[in-house]
């Protein structure tokens, strides 16, 4: 009776998500239009008259550097240090899904579908104010590609659900076995591995 309900509410929340999917993209096509943009072949392209408009709201790099806090300042190297091991978990985690997932039979998951690295194209940011931004892209989109990733993984080998609730979990875990249901976990094992592995990418 509870696992009917909880199907209950999941198959209404995926719709949910669904519709909340349409209405951003909706939204989105809004602001293209407003904002006088198209995005074309994985590039954006604004109007002429837009790009000149952008450029007065840019700032000059000197005058954004003499303007800067000095906490910013003394963070930066901090900051940008972190490319180095962002970097490596990129190379190590696409190499790592070009072999496993061959051999489990998993769908590779699309790089490009997660690094989104495109305000670099707004003229009135400066170069830094770009360097920051694609940074800042880079960084979340190989976090999101990462969780994808390990998200599958833990769907092949231990789709087992946590004793605690955790904050924000992968769509994968909605599917998992009951903590402490060994028999469950024996039975649907090869199941949710063939779910992975039908997973449409």
């Amino acid at each position: 009776m509870v696992q009917t309900k909880l199907d209950e509410i999941l198959a209404r929340l995926q719709s949910l998500q669904d519709e909340l999917e349409a209405e951003l993209e909706k939204l989105l096509e809004e602001k293209r239009e407003f904002f006088q943009y198209t995005f074309e072949k994985g590039k954006v392209h604004f109007k002429k008259q837009v790009r000149e408009l952008q450029r007065k709201y840019k700032k000059g790099l000197v005058k954004y550097l003499i303007d800067a806090e000095f906490r910013h300042v003394i963070s930066a190297p901090f900051i940008y240090s972190i490319i180095f091991p962002i970097l490596f978990l990129d190379i190590t985690v696409t190499l790592y899904q070009h072999i496993c997932f061959r051999l489990y039979g998993i769908p590779r998951v699309q790089r490009s579908k997660y690094l989104v690295i495109d305000r670099q194209h707004l003229e009135y940011l400066n170069v830094l104010e770009k360097l920051n931004c694609m940074y800042c892209g880079y960084g979340n989109g190989v976090m999101s590609y990462v969780r994808e990733i390990i998200a599958r993984t833990e769907q092949y080998w231990c789709p087992i659900k946590h004793a605690n609730k955790i904050l924000d979990s992968h769509s994968w875990s909605e599917n998992y076995v009951d903590y402490g249901d060994a028999s469950a976990y024996r039975q649907k094992l090869a199941e949710l591995r063939k779910a992975v592995a039908s997973e449409n990418t």
